[in-house]
């Protein structure tokens, strides 16, 4: 498994500019090895990425020997050539909190573990991706640092419901909402009210809210916790009771059940 992994990190560090080599080239390219991961198995094969940077076919062992014409041919040996993964839940933090984690980093760090495509959280980041305006800076700050492929969630809080069209036009994959405080003051949680116009204003663009840890906040619950030590673990299983999570899927699946 130690020889696959690093095999692949390899091969991922050689292909780290595929976008400048395979995007706008004026040949194809067949990626060859004696290590392809198909639905069978590792396998000799080789992958055919057209001009776009795209892959056109997938080529058994047998079919390798088929003439090409304006192929250029990249025999990586034993490597492992495999499908890239796809993280759904990044958190970049560029801009304004960049210490934490920036994509130059967050990128290299992905394609070194097999990772191709990111999709950067809305929340973390100064600001929030929960605007059009707020999205452009975000590509922006993420303009030239990126070693893989990066998209975004729209962000929903409090009072933002008229901004969901313009990003989900923008190019955001989806949106999340939380439904507990975030531990960031710029992406406040949500209540069942702010969902409902969520949803209405979502209605017809075949965008998607993800909600996230479902648990409704509750402000008796919090003020019960006030006597207790606050680094005890047992005190963080009080801060999150059974009926917080019942309440707030009771809600989520009424809701689903009306959009």
């Amino acid at each position: 498994m130690t020889k696959l992994i690093s095999g692949f990190r390899n091969f991922a560090t050689s292909l780290k500019n595929v976008d400048t080599c395979c995007t706008g080239m004026n040949t194809r390219k067949l990626f060859r090895s004696k290590r392809v991961l198909l639905e069978d198995g590792l396998q000799e094969a080789g992958i055919l990425v057209g001009e776009e940077g795209r892959i056109e076919e997938i080529l058994r062992k047998d079919q390798l020997g088929t003439l090409y014409h304006n192929v250029e041919i990249l025999d990586v040996g034993s490597l492992v050539i495999m499908p890239g993964l796809v993280d759904s839940h990044v958190h970049v933090n560029e801009p304004g909190r960049t210490e934490w984690e920036g994509y130059w980093t967050a990128t290299r760090a992905a394609a070194a573990g097999g990772v191709t495509t990111i999709v950067d959280m809305p929340l973390n980041s100064i600001p929030p991706t929960t605007t059009k305006k707020n999205l452009e800076t975000k590509m922006m700050a993420a303009k030239g640092k990126t070693h893989v492929d990066v998209a975004f969630w729209g962000g929903v809080i409090p009072g933002n419901q008229k901004e969901l069209k313009d990003m989900a036009r923008a190019g955001v994959v989806g949106f999340k909402c939380f439904l507990c405080p975030s531990g960031v003051d710029e992406f406040p949680e949500v209540m069942k009210e702010d969902l409902e116009e969520s949803l209405r204003e979502l209605e017809g663009t075949n965008s998607v809210l993800a909600v996230c840890y479902c648990k409704l906040f509750n402000m008796r619950v919090a003020q019960k916790l006030m006597p207790f030590i606050f680094f005890l673990y047992q005190t963080f299983l009080r801060s999150r009771p059974p009926q917080m999570e019942v309440a707030a899927i009771k809600i989520i699946t009424q809701l689903c059940s009306n959009y």
